[in-house]
């Protein structure tokens, strides 16, 4: 069955994002996974906060970090994978499918930048490939839905899901992204649930879902399947396709998805910074259906 990984869980809840640190026991040696970089939209200002808090576990722990796995690009937080890199020298991964995403979002954003077929990350995986860190090894699944571009991490009964699924009291993924899929998201959680029910599932958000008083983010595939809200064992693909499309189009657009997108799809870095050093997001600006076109004149 191969070693047991310990793990470390970091909520960040201005985010609602659960960051992990994740080692073999034995060799000391791990993985961050989904780290968030500290962001105040409003005073255009970062901080490392968050980051020191997983490197000063993993410094206690005597843990070197090798790799910086994302599940995805994320919409509502900006990852902190490159100051991690910086200071461990660990490789940054994700799903090779972020070409994909890329390819979205590079002409929305003008960020002629980006470095071509997914280069601004140190490694593209595939789904079905293993990494190997110490004695863990880590499948990738590709779970697209949330993302055409998500993937999940096995380490023997322990599944990190990204966004594809969520506590069974909160349901599931939206999918109204470019490149989403609700039909996708479906097969994708299919496929987790497929494995054995004591398989046990880490998220990478919690929002506390209404009777709940703290915040969770482990739960197993059985739990899953008898009592997910909105995919429990008996709900079909028409079902469940419905519901999440419908569900969909009352959700409103992510607080930081402007500049969560346009970081993330360089690996976390910043665009380039101007002749006085200062680094600038970009915000794209459309007319509402019916607007006057000289609103933004």
């Amino acid at each position: 069955m191969g070693v047991e990984p310990h793990i470390c869980a970091f909520f960040d809840e201005p985010t609602n994002t659960v960051s992990y640190l994740v080692w073999d026991p034995e060799s000391r040696r791990g993985v961050a996974i989904d780290p968030v970089l500290d962001f105040d939209v409003a005073a255009g200002t970062v901080d490392d906060g968050s980051v020191e808090e997983l490197l000063s576990v993993a410094e206690r722990e005597g843990v070197a970090v090798e790799w910086v796995l994302e599940t995805h690009i994320h919409a509502d937080h900006l990852s902190g994978a490159p100051l991690i890199k910086s200071r461990t020298g660990a490789s940054i991964a994700i799903g090779e499918h972020v070409r994909e995403v890329q390819n979205i979002f590079r002409p929305i954003f003008g960020a002629e930048d980006v470095k071509a077929e997914g280069g601004d990350f140190d490694r593209l995986l595939e789904d079905g490939e293993r990494l190997e860190v110490g004695g863990l090894e880590i499948e990738v699944m590709h779970t697209p839905g949330h993302t055409p571009a998500c993937v999940s991490y096995r380490i023997g009964d322990v599944v990190f899901v990204g966004d594809t699924l969520f506590m069974p009291d909160y349901g599931t993924a939206r999918t109204d992204f470019p490149g989403g899929s609700a039909r996708q998201l479906y097969r994708s959680i299919q496929r987790l649930l497929s494995l054995p029910p004591e398989t046990r599932l880490f998220m990478c958000h919690d929002y506390k879902a209404p009777g709940r008083d703290q915040f969770a983010w482990e739960t197993t595939v059985g739990e899953e399947r008898r009592a997910n809200k909105h995919i429990h064992e008996g709900v079909g693909e028409e079902e469940f396709v419905a519901m999440r499309q419908e569900r969909d189009r009352s959700l409103c657009t992510p607080r930081l998805l402007i500049p969560s997108i346009q970081v993330n799809m360089r690996a976390g870095r910043f665009p380039p910074a101007d002749q006085h050093g200062v680094r600038y997001l970009r915000v794209p600006v459309k007319l509402k259906d019916g607007a006057s076109p000289h609103a933004i004149c």
